[in-house]
Formats: C-alpha cells, sequence, structure tokens
C-alpha cells in the first residue's frame, strides 16, 4: 500500500532514512573501513566461542526444527542453511553469547556487534559483497551509538534494556543492504521498533538465557523488518518522535523530579556523508575479558595490583571496589555474590575479581559451570565490597573510573586506579591482540590453521564480491 508521511520533515524517522539510503561505500572513510573490519574479526571470534554455549545450541536445535533446513543464508559454525532472519538471529546470538564482544556506553550502554549479523545474511541471500556489508556495518554502528548517547538521563534508569533502542538501529543497517526507498526505512524502523520494547529485568537480578538474546532478537526484528517493508508491509513513522512514540513515552516518566528527555536534534546532527566525516564506529571499544563492560575497569586494576605487589588469595582480608553508581547497582547486588549460572557470573563483579584472584586470569574458561558452581570461590566473593563513587560518578561516561584497594591480614593496603580500560577507543586493541583472542575462542572449533584464513578473509572482505567464502571459513570441518 502506498505509504503517505504525515509530516516528513519533522518525523526523525525519515532524517534518518534519508541519511542511510543516501551514504555509499564510497563516502567512507578509510579509518571507519578498517574499523569495520576490526570489528568483524572481534565478532567473529566471539561466535566462534559462542557456537559452543548452550543457550547457541538450544536455539540452533529449535531452528533446525522449525525449518527444513533450505535456504540463502548460512549459520556460523554448523553451516546449516535457512532463511535470513533464522540466520540473523542465530549468528547475532553467536556473536553475543560470551557478552565479549564490543561495547560503548554513554547515556545508555549496547554492543553494535549485535546487530550486524543481520545485514550479513541479507548480504549472503540476496548474493551482494564485502563493500555492501561494510557500509551497512557502519551504518549499524552510527545509528545505535548516536541513540545510546541522547537519553537524559538514559533509558536505563528507567528500568529498560538497551535492545529498546537497537530495535531502532537494527532496520536501518538491514534496509541498506535491500536498497530500500526512505519512505520503506522509515516503515522498516516503525515495524521493528514497535514491536521490540525491553524491560531490564533480563540483566536485574538472577539472569538467564535472555540476557545474551534480546539484541539479537532486535536485530533479527530489524531484518524481517527490512524484508517485509520491501515487501510493502507499513510501519509507524512517528515511531521516535511524534505522538505515542519513543519520546512521549519515556517523557511520562520521572527521574529526580523531573521527567524524561530526549536530545533529538542531536541524533541526526552531523550525520557522517564524506570520507573526512568521523563515524562513530571509531568511538566503540572492544572487550578485554569476557565480562559485563563496567567489570574490565576494576578488574584491570585488581589484577595490576596484585601482580605489583605479588599478593596471593590467601593474604586477602578485603576486596573494596569504588565504582559508578550503576556499576555497583548492576555488577554487586545481592544475587551477584552466589552465580549460579555463566550468565550471572560474567556480570558478577564479586565472582569476576574473585576468580581473577585466584587463577590469575578471566578467560572463557572461567565461566565453565563446574568453575561458577565451585564453592571455594564463595569466601573470596565474600571479601568483595563494592561501592559507589560519586566523584567517580561526574566523570561518567567519557571515563570509566574505578579504584580497587586490596587490603591484606597482615594490615597492609594497595590501591590502584583505572579510568580506561584496555580496549578502549583510547587503548584500542591491535589486530594482533584481536588475533590472539580470536585463536583462543575458535581454534578448538574450526582449528587454528582455518583461523588464520579467516583473518585474511576478514581483513580484505572489501575485495570480496559475494560473503559466501566467509562462511566456508566458520564452518567447522568434521
Amino acid at each position: 500500500m502506498a505509504h503517505q508521511p504525515t509530516d516528513s520533515k519533522r518525523l526523525l524517522s525519515y532524517v534518518i532514512a534519508e541519511w542511510a539510503c543516501s551514504l555509499k561505500y564510497e563516502h567512507l572513510s578509510p579509518a571507519a573501513i578498517q574499523a569495520a573490519k576490526l570489528f568483524w574479526f572481534d565478532s567473529i571470534g566471539c561466535a566462534l566461542g559462542g557456537s559452543q554455549q548452550d543457550d547457541a545450541k538450544i536455539l540452533l536445535k529449535h531452528c533446525r526444527a522449525m525449518s527444513g533446513g533450505n535456504g540463502k543464508a548460512t549459520a556460523f559454525v554448523s553451516g546449516f542453511k535457512t532463511n535470513p532472519v533464522d540466520a540473523a538471529f542465530l549468528n547475532g546470538h553467536m556473536i553475543r553469547a560470551m557478552d565479549y564482544n564490543d561495547i560503548y556506553w554513554k547515556a545508555d550502554p549496547c554492543h553494535p556487534s549485535d546487530l550486524i549479523a543481520a545485514p550479513l545474511a541479507l548480504c549472503e541471500s540476496e548474493g551482494l559483497g564485502g563493500k555492501d556489508l561494510i557500509l551497512a556495518t557502519i551504518i549499524a554502528y552510527e545509528i545505535e551509538m548516536r541513540l545510546c548517547e541522547v537519553g537524559r538521563p538514559g533509558v536505563r534508569e528507567y528500568g529498560w534494556h538497551h535492545a529498546t533502542l537497537s530495535a531502532f538501529a537494527a532496520p536501518v543497517a538491514a534496509g541498506r543492504v535491500l536498497n530500500l526507498t526512505p519512505e520503506q526505512m522509515v516503515s522498516a524502523i516503525g515495524i521493528s521498533a514497535s514491536r521490540t520494547f525491553c524491560p531490564g529485568v533480563v540483566t536485574a537480578g538472577k539472569l538467564t538465557n535472555m540476557k545474551n538474546t534480546v539484541d539479537p532478537w532486535a536485530g533479527r526484528m530489524g531484518a524481517e523488518s527490512a524484508l517485509l517493508a520491501r515487501g510493502g508491509f507499513s510501519g509507524p513513522e512517528h515511531i521516535i518522535d511524534g505522538k505515542e512514540g519513543l519520546f512521549a513515552v519515556f517523557k511520562h516518566v520521572q527521574y529526580k523530579g523531573e521527567p524524561a528527555t530526549f536530545d533529538g536534534e542531536a541524533l541526526v546532527a552531523d550525520l557522517p556523508n564524506s570520507t573526512n566525516s568521523h563515524y562513530r564506529i571509531l568511538d566503540c571499544g572492544m572487550k578485554s575479558f569476557p565480562i559485563e563492560a563496567l567489570s574490565h575497569a576494576p578488574l584491570t586494576a585488581m589484577m595490576k595490583t596484585v601482580k605489583e605487589h605479588t599478593i596471593k588469595a590467601d593474604d586477602v582480608k578485603e576486596i573494596k571496589v569504588e565504582v559508578i553508581a550503576r556499576a555497583a547497582d548492576i555488577l554487586g547486588d545481592p544475587h551477584k555474590y552466589r552465580p549460579d549460572s555463566k550468565e550471572t557470573a560474567d556480570h558478577s563483579l564479586p565472582y569476576c575479581m574473585a576468580a581473577g584472584l585466584v587463577d590469575g586470569m578471566v578467560t572463557p574458561l572461567q565461566f565453565r559451570e563446574e568453575r561458577v558452581l565451585d564453592k571455594a570461590l564463595i569466601p573470596i566473593m565474600d571479601k568483595v565490597k563494592v561501592v559507589p563513587n560519586e566523584e567517580f560518578e561526574a566523570l561518567f561516561p567519557k571515563f570509566q573510573p574505578s579504584r580497587v584497594t586490596i587490603t591484606t591480614n597482615s594490615g597492609e593496603s594497595h590501591s590502584t586506579r583505572v579510568d580506561v580500560p584496555k580496549g578502549d577507543p583510547r587503548d584500542p586493541m591491535t589486530e594482533e591482540e584481536i588475533a590472539v583472542k580470536f585463536a583462543a575462542l575458535g581454534g578448538d572449533v574450526i582449528g587454528k590453521d582455518q583461523c588464520k584464513k579467516l583473518q585474511t578473509f576478514i581483513m580484505n572482505i572489501d575485495r570480496a564480491e559475494k560473503v559466501d567464502g566467509l562462511f566456508e571459513l566458520t564452518t567447522a570441518r568434521s
């Protein structure tokens, strides 16, 4: 059906759609293109490791049962053939499954790579190449990250999960792959975002498999919504700043006596459109630990303190961790002192600190069930005291300050403060460092030789006329 805008100049969905539809690969800066390749390199590594998680296996089994195994899109590792919507979901979940993929945190947090499996699935099913994928990837990062900047405060402060915002970004990236018109793109945004408002319960208290699933589900909705819009299905154009849209819904909520607001002008100000523009993807970070983002600075601080002063677990009387208030709320609530699943453990600062102190490292190995349930760590966890620091609050989100003070049984105290964790754009991971992480995650899944071939393919993906070779290399050999 024909879709007539009521006030296209006012509505933000049109501004975003027109920008995304007009942006071309030739407009991208070399730095943004290189960043997209590195984030794909990191994301595929995360997916290889994520494929071995129980929740990823459950989803694959479910999709196999729901589909005949025929289709133009491929799931990582298994090589399962299906439709692009299911492939986007399965692959997006694998990227997310270990909570080891990228991170950006301003007013709200996000993991933009949760959304890029959708354009990949559509590139494969549409027979498109690496340049199309890079363009859509940079668009996904741009809109997702901007959405996480404009809340005053962010939606998380009202009890909502950032997957709510991802639902607005995912269809833009997917729609660009399908070469939608601006009107179709507006509908895709409306279809997707109407369907995926997500409460913060998925990361509150005891965590479940849904913690790592809601954002990939937004990616799935992005792919499906873009396909529906291409077929003529319509969605509300006023989903962002119109009647009962995103801004209006949150304006009803009070925070510290004031209504929520969004900076709509900032959402679309100076959208990049040339090789000289600054693209948001350059501001996103990576994770050097497979844990919740705000845990990185305190864990880094503790590991530095332990190494510098040769502190053993048996020497420790107390570990005081000073962080911003939201980090204390997320990472140090009572449920986090007795994690009974990987999902809770990787969001538990007491667990991560205890495992790091005892094992001397925090890797995927520390989140295997037998280690998470090891009662020997409980006495160490109980020595971790997580407290908010008002001084640090004023520095966030420009910095992620944390101070760790270890008091030993002999009465000595040693403190270390970290403001910028490794992987932050101000201390980025190099291709060589990502390769080490990649091999650790994928070596046992597809073999170390195949990992090296994948690195070469990904870092030259702009030369690929089709993305099929990526799936050949991510498929495990029997």
